[in-house]
């Protein structure tokens, strides 16, 4: 797991409407980095729809929200239309960019062992640093957590 302070590393991947796309950490004053293990499963789409609703507020603060998963990009299209999802979902098929933030390995479900995405997210500053990071979070409320974590950086 990265942890704060640490420089985050660059990520440059396909976005769902199957644009290369590079994240900018000084586009905004704060860039959400989440990672999710499948598109269109009741724990992601519990996460996206928090992302999704706290929208205005991430907005209003100018914090950009990034949602990565190893989900090819033709099923990361529906997903982000069939939810009205405002923010860009990036497909990273080998795991390659979730393995640099330390969220990609072995996973076990129904006995069964695989390589997969783990649920983390990171926050990094406009210089790219690691401010938050989350680890194994819970989907359900994780945007109003991580707004209220940002606020709580700026006092």
């Amino acid at each position: 797991m990265l942890e704060p302070g640490d420089a985050a590393p660059d990520i440059a991947l396909t976005d769902h409407r199957g644009e290369a796309v590079t994240v900018d950490p000084a586009a905004a004053s704060h860039t959400v980095v989440y990672f999710y293990p499948r598109a269109d499963t009741p724990g992601c789409t519990a996460e996206a729809c928090s992302f999704r609703d706290e929208w205005d507020a991430f907005e209003d603060a100018d914090v950009a929200v990034v949602g990565i998963s190893d989900d090819p990009v033709e099923d990361l299209e529906p997903f982000a239309a069939e939810y009205d999802l405002p923010f860009t979902l990036l497909s990273d098929p080998d795991g390659a960019v979730a393995s640099e933030y330390d969220s990609y390995g072995e996973k076990s479900m129904f006995g069964n062992t695989f390589d997969g995405v783990f649920r983390n997210t990171y926050v990094l500053d406009d210089e790219g640093t690691v401010v938050l990071a989350y680890e194994g979070v819970s989907p359900e409320d994780h945007a109003v957590e991580i707004l209220d974590d940002i606020d709580a950086l700026d006092d």
